[in-house]
């Protein structure tokens, strides 16, 4: 047995947590954990040794959210009153976009978004244009 293989073996009980994709909420909970304690020891350094790990527990995380928790589609109309709701504005609130009547239209469903109104609303929440549609 090699020296690299032999010492990974000796420590695969405290590394197994770590390393193995998520089967139930528990284990899912316990990568959470893991990998907010290894971005607190990393902090802003993609340098550090332990980034390496921390990339690979995203991504079992990523990867148990997606096939446990798919994230329902929405319309772009649903999601500009998801952002409206959360930024607490009313249909007056978004000049940019259109009048008051053009925004209830939207919402309603009367009216789809323009790709001019898409990339102004993308650019006012902060959110890529791809989630409204």
């Amino acid at each position: 047995m090699s020296a690299l293989i032999k010492q990974a073996a000796e420590h695969w009980h405290h590394l197994a947590p770590l390393l193995t994709r998520p089967e139930t909420e528990a284990e899912y909970d316990l990568l959470v954990s893991g990998l907010d304690e290894l971005l607190e020891i990393i902090g802003e350094d993609e340098q550090h040794p332990l980034n390496r790990l921390a990339i690979l527990v995203s991504e079992m995380i990523e990867t148990y959210d997606h096939e446990h928790r798919p994230m329902p589609m929405a319309s772009g109309a649903e999601t500009l009153r998801y952002l409206m709701h959360e930024h607490d504005l009313g249909q007056g609130d978004l000049p940019e976009v259109g009048t008051q009547s053009v925004i209830s239209e939207i919402l309603s469903g009367e009216r789809q978004l323009s790709l001019k109104q898409i990339r102004k609303i993308s650019e006012r929440f902060g959110v890529p244009v791809e989630v409204f549609i």
